[in-house]
């Protein structure tokens, strides 16, 4: 007899991760995992085993966990990541009410809920087909590629295994540059003054990565090419740079830091950033760039500073996301 649970199709929304407190142990275990993953450093192992266990493991933590702290969502006792990765998951599942087969769920690349909880729980709930969506517009090695290769890590342990879907990136799906172009048009109209530039910055990636042939600096200049067109801007009022930088190697330019404070220094007054490679706000949004990223700009003689909230759970966002989940479903429902 076949179980009536069976034959489900689950949508699992992946985004990067998140400690589970802002404390050292575990701001310790969510940096050890993140950065143990061979697709982030690719630097010679044993090197980094030691820099990793001895240096940053015994620093970073608590630095990471003051910046944590001052994002915290304390109501509930979380990162905004996944407060809004939740909500994101909740939205989308309430889209599909009518379609009793699908389940929605979501997961962590690092930290929890882990991806291999997730894919468990959905076979277990009776799901035969399951999508997987990176949160990430941009494809890197160092995100959507570790994305699968823990999907594929954690299939190895099940005897019944779904079949697998890995959905695209979607750096120029028309939903994702619409719903970005109207939500900068959108803020920008709340605001009592107006920017004299815009910053469209991405997470950077180390530019060896992109040497040995990573797409993402392509679909990151692709992106901010389609919003230009979008918004009907040239290159210096829409300037893409990079961010989030770490330790000496090069990264790919030009960066964000740098630019926000030639900018002001050359006499921009009026400073307005947008992260598109980020589906959800985060550390790298709230933090860096609302916060650092505003300090230098107004340290170097800036006036007005705008850190444009990311697509998040609003209309707009979910537009997005459920433009990919149908377009990477067909022929599954």
């Amino acid at each position: 007899m076949k179980d009536t649970a069976a034959g489900k199709i689950g949508v699992l929304l992946v985004n990067l991760g998140t400690p589970d407190a802002t404390d050292y142990w575990s701001m310790r275990r969510y940096l050890k995992e993140f950065l143990s993953d061979r697709r982030v450093i690719e630097t010679n192992r044993v090197l980094w085993w030691f820099v990793l266990n001895f240096i940053i493991l015994t620093r970073r933590p608590q630095a990471k966990g003051r910046d944590y702290d001052k994002i915290w969502n304390r109501e509930r006792n979380e990162s905004p990541l996944r407060t809004i990765t939740r909500s994101q998951a909740e939205k989308l599942a309430a889209s599909y009410a009518d379609e009793s087969r699908v389940l929605v769920d979501w997961a962590m690349r690092y930290g929890n809920p882990s991806i291999p909880s997730r894919l468990e729980a959905m076979q277990k709930s009776g799901c035969e087909r399951i999508l997987v969506v990176p949160l990430y517009p941009q494809y890197a090695a160092a995100t959507t590629a570790t994305v699968a290769d823990k999907v594929f890590d954690a299939l190895k342990q099940m005897r019944w295994q779904p079949a697998i879907r890995i959905a695209a990136p979607y750096y120029d799906d028309p939903a994702y540059i619409d719903a970005l172009a109207a939500s900068i048009e959108r803020d920008l109209a709340a605001l009592p003054w107006k920017p004299d530039a815009i910053i469209a910055s991405y997470h950077g990636i180390p530019q060896d990565y992109a040497d040995k042939g990573d797409p993402y600096p392509a679909h990151c200049a692709e992106t901010t090419r389609l919003l230009r067109a979008r918004l009907g801007m040239d290159e210096d009022q829409l300037r893409m740079t990079f961010q989030s930088r770490f330790g000496r190697a090069e990264w790919i330019k030009p960066y964000t830091d740098e630019t926000v404070k030639a900018l002001a220094a050359g006499g921009i007054k009026n400073l307005a950033v947008v992260t598109p490679g980020f589906a959800a706000d985060c550390l790298e949004t709230l933090e860096e760039i609302a916060g650092e990223n505003a300090e230098y700009f107004h340290q170097a003689g800036g006036k007005n500073f705008r850190a444009i909230p990311c697509l998040n759970d609003s209309d707009g966002g979910m537009a997005a996301i459920r433009s990919v989940v149908e377009r990477e479903l067909r022929g599954w429902i």
